[in-house]
């Protein structure tokens, strides 16, 4: 069983880079296009927004949150392996929409590693099903497999399942993933909510400095290019530029 402080020590060594950085780094390269044309003009003219600061920081902070989702899910995967890796001798895989695998006695396990239980639709889960059954047919007939049983898991970092079998494989969240991985210690998943906040208020600080700065230029630049003489909205150029046919083809 691996010892908590083993897997604090890695997070508070690798949030900055691995979360924090990264986070500073996509604001810093986002472009007032980036975040015009992904996100949905329709919504916001429904909510009501005509004032061009209060649209810029609603687009802004939508573009944020889905942004650091995606690097912090990135981030805990690589928790995840380390903390497997330390406790089995597990590595990330390189098969097919399997993140992690390792052995334990006579099994192997095919890991499958997810932000919490609510990360996709059914198409999602039905994908991942089918990436389990692949994984186990290519090891039954590669060779490399002979007398392990081999499981698949779906592992999510955050949450509860109180009915963990699912037929193709097993699904383990919050405390039950976390104990699993690690050989057993039922209190990780709670040890390691600590070093995530390492120096988290100042890096949170340098990033709505560097996020207000984004808003300024992006605020001034949408109104020269979206606003008419009086400061409207121009909507419908603003839907142009976001929904405007770019197919060179006829339909």
């Amino acid at each position: 069983m691996i010892d908590s402080e083993i897997v604090n020590r890695f997070i508070q060594d690798n949030v900055f880079e691995s979360f924090h950085l990264k986070k500073e780094q996509k604001i810093k390269s986002v472009k007032l296009s980036d975040i015009t044309k992904r996100k949905n003009p329709y919504l916001f003219k429904a909510k009501g927004m005509d004032n061009a600061s209060d649209l810029i920081r609603s687009i802004m902070d939508a573009t944020v949150s889905s942004g650091e989702e995606t690097i912090f899910g990135n981030f805990m995967e690589r928790v995840a392996i380390f903390t497997s890796e330390q406790a089995f001798n597990g590595r990330k895989s390189s098969a097919r929409g399997i993140d992690l695998e390792f052995e334990d006695g006579t099994s192997k396990y095919l890991v499958s590693i997810k932000s919490g239980p609510n990360w996709g639709n059914s198409s999602q889960i039905n994908k991942m099903k089918d990436n389990f059954i692949l994984a186990k047919k290519v090891l039954g007939t590669s060779g490399g497999v002979t007398t392990q049983r081999v499981m698949c898991v779906e592992g999510c970092c955050y949450g509860s399942e109180a009915n963990p079998e699912k037929g193709t494989h097993l699904r383990l969240c919050g405390e039950d993933f976390w104990s699993f991985i690690s050989g057993g210690n039922k209190d990780l998943f709670k040890d390691i909510i600590e070093p995530f906040g390492f120096e988290a208020i100042k890096r949170s600080d340098a990033l709505n400095s560097e996020i207000n700065a984004k808003l300024n230029l992006f605020t001034a630049e949408f109104v020269e290019l979206y606003c008419d003489s009086f400061g409207r909205i121009d909507w419908s150029k603003l839907v142009e530029d976001n929904s405007g046919s770019r197919s060179r083809s006829k339909i």
